[in-house]
């Protein structure tokens, strides 16, 4: 009986310091530590939005260090956002559909930011990213089709997958040479994206990066990349010329496929591959030269490149890939240096 008692007793006398929920100044929180709260469900917000950095409940004063989970999300009355300078983290979706939110500034403070925390906002105009994140995570401003202008901040390496997929009124960005890699379909469908600049710090380049960027006319791609994943610049119907890293290896499957206005391009002499459909259907690509540091050339690698009147084949060369010069109807010139006999399919 004396040990029952004993263990609703401690129940009891413990459940007090269990996290709690308060209303300060209109906002929800909830208690994460003996001085530290979060902003949570706050779905009926409106307006302007100011989060402190303390908040008062019971005689006691907070730190307001992180904005939870979902703690906005689809709150379409919410116009504009100020973020308390002690605010470290801002959960996934914290802001997910904020559509009449306008512009955001990620104070200084603020070291993580969660998935998809501003997805959908198709309000928003403009952001400035906080000088201490080091990630812009996945999603983060997927499809806000109203943002014209990012500033990345200079401790940013890495800038997730979708990130800013679908900003349709970005026109240029930025990528300062603190960022090492570019996620899968990053800036996808951007299409009024006419300038990038790609930091020197940049190694990878992932899938479908740039993919139907249309207005993006030129790209300089800087000697730090070593890797570009598939259809990295597929269907960049506006881009007429590229500059390759010295340093990649590979042209890799459709990374050019469809670029239509693509006038020309200079294959770096590091190159040893060229994938599978990487030209597929450059139109006004006139001429190209293959170094001599490449030894195949793949499946439709250049097929319906309608414009091409000449080609140099250097010897290095042991496969040509099915179709890579197929349906070339202006093609007439190969000036092939290879001396040994060649299987062509």
């Amino acid at each position: 009986m004396k040990n029952i008692f004993f263990i609703f007793f401690v129940v009891v006398i413990c459940k007090p310091a269990l996290a709690q929920n308060f209303t300060y100044n209109g906002l929800n929180y909830n208690v994460t530590g003996s001085t530290t709260a979060e902003v949570i469900g706050n779905s009926s917000a409106t307006g302007v939005v100011s989060i402190p950095s303390n908040a008062t409940y019971n005689s006691s004063t907070y730190s307001v260090t992180s904005i939870a989970n979902l703690a906005f999300n689809r709150n379409s009355a919410l116009t504009a956002v100020i973020i308390g300078n002690l605010v470290t983290s801002i959960g996934e979706e914290a802001f997910l559909a904020c559509t009449g939110l306008s512009n955001v500034i990620i104070p200084n403070s603020v070291t993580t930011l969660g998935n998809r925390a501003f997805r959908d906002c198709t309000g928003l105009i403009s952001v400035t990213i906080s000088n201490a994140l080091t990630s812009i995570s996945q999603g983060t401003f997927n499809n806000c089709t109203s943002l014209e202008a990012v500033t990345i901040g200079s401790s940013v390496t890495s800038i997730g997958d979708y990130a800013f997929f679908n900003n349709s009124a970005l026109t240029s960005i930025t990528i300062p040479n603190s960022v090492t890699s570019i996620g899968i379909g990053t800036f996808q469908s951007c299409i009024g994206l006419k300038q990038v600049t790609i930091g020197n710090s940049v190694t990878s380049i992932g899938e479908e990066a740039f993919l139907a960027c249309t207005s993006l006319s030129s790209v300089i791609i800087p000697n730090s990349v070593t890797n570009i994943a598939i259809k990295v610049f597929r269907d960049c119907i506006g881009l007429k010329s590229v500059t390759i890293s010295n340093a990649l290896t590979s042209i890799s499957q459709g990374t050019f496929n469809n670029c239509t206005s693509l006038t020309s391009i200079t294959i770096p002499n590091s190159v040893t591959s060229i994938g599978d459909y990487a030209f597929f259907a450059n139109f006004a690509l006139t001429s190209v030269t293959i170094p001599s540091s490449v030894t195949s050339i793949g499946i439709g690698t250049f097929q319906s490149c309608s414009g091409l009147k000449q080609v140099t084949i250097p010897a290095s060369i042991t496969s040509i890939g099915e179709y890579a010069f197929e349906n070339c109807t202006s093609l007439t010139a190969v000036l092939c240096n290879i001396q040994s006999p060649l299987s062509i399919n």
